[in-house]
């Protein structure tokens, strides 16, 4: 049996967050934060979500730390292309003060568990399915990506993903270790 999710617009007509969504291939890293209410510099909003093995996480929580905030979709091509080099970096920077969280966007959270579980996510994956922390960060682009220093600021603030984006994560976050 095949089944297909509408993806969510966040409030956007369809058609406009499509072609969002097929520009953020597109989009160059010096326009990084064009369609992202949440600005560089000001304080990270909280929210506490439910992660995909069962208890509650809150951003809050993870102050002290650096965080790497990826909000994503099962339906997103290149949030899948992204997942294994979010992976890698998890791997890498994780026992040195950095947590990253994988939020995810779709409707069906069994669907998302599953794919998170195929894809051998290691980072811990958030469910918002009720799309209240995406409005929060008035996301309009998949996969968003949000830094966020160990005060709680965010820092840096990425649209879409492309091949290579992951070496500018890398440079980011071990500049926020320091």
């Amino acid at each position: 049996m095949v089944t297909t999710q509408t993806p969510p617009s966040f409030g956007i007509p369809r058609r406009i967050f499509a072609a969002r969504c097929a520009a953020s291939l597109a989009l160059p890293l010096l326009a990084s934060s064009t369609f992202s209410a949440v600005a560089p510099s000001g304080a990270a909003p909280d929210f506490t979500l439910r992660t995909v093995g069962g208890p509650n996480l809150r951003l809050q929580e993870q102050r002290g730390q650096v965080v790497l905030v990826n909000f994503w979709a099962t339906w997103c091509g290149p949030c899948r292309q992204e997942m294994p080099q979010l992976n890698k970096l998890y791997d890498k920077y994780r026992a040195a003060g950095f947590v990253l969280l994988g939020i995810n966007v779709d409707d069906n959270s069994q669907h998302a568990s599953d794919v998170a579980q195929k894809m051998g996510l290691r980072f811990p994956v958030l469910l918002d399915s009720d799309k209240a922390v995406s409005r929060l960060y008035d996301l309009s682009t998949m996969p968003t990506t949000v830094l966020i220093d160990r005060e709680g600021r965010v820092r840096h603030v990425h649209n879409g993903y492309q091949a290579g984006y992951e070496d500018l994560y890398d440079k980011q976050i071990r500049g926020l270790l320091k």
